[in-house]
């Protein structure tokens, strides 16, 4: 990978803002050309340093105004089980983010859903219908005060 330079930081915090932003912007607040700018971006896709361009939706405006944090616990943490639930977690289309973690639980996930009884149906598929799923604990989101993507540059 190429390493990244004050420009590529500086065009990344604009993109981060918003990557709808032309190159010939990105560029007059960099002080760069827009094809030098089209060019870091793409090399900066293709080494993986942008890794997507995606619309940011928000939950509750498509009927998902429910967040909830779930804890979760293996009962068996062989590789071949790990990988089994992290593809579980992967496939299912109610959680936003997964993250294999160190310490006393192994999962942590993000679960956006309609309702209530919508998440009783994903803990009834997904974990108690799973034998490797010793415990889960849920915490359900009051007030989303920070969400995002955004990375420091």
């Amino acid at each position: 990978m190429t390493p990244l330079n004050s420009y590529d930081r500086a065009i990344l915090r604009i993109l981060q803002a918003d990557n709808r932003t032309s190159q010939q912007k990105i560029g007059e607040a960099v002080n760069l050309s827009a094809p030098s700018v089209q060019r870091r971006i793409r090399r900066m896709e293709a080494e993986g340093v942008i890794a997507a361009n995606v619309a940011v939706v928000d939950p509750a405006m498509v009927g998902l105004p429910i967040t909830i944090f779930v804890e979760v616990e293996l009962v068996s943490e062989l590789p071949t089980d790990i990988d089994a639930a992290k593809q579980i977690f992967r496939d299912a289309p109610e959680v936003q983010q997964c993250f294999y973690v160190t310490g006393e639980i192994d999962f942590v996930l993000v679960v956006v859903v309609e309702s209530m009884s919508a998440y009783e149906e994903f803990t009834r598929h997904i974990f108690f219908k799973n034998g490797n799923i010793k415990k889960f604990k849920t915490f359900v989101s009051m007030d989303p005060i920070k969400t995002g993507v955004k990375v420091s540059v």
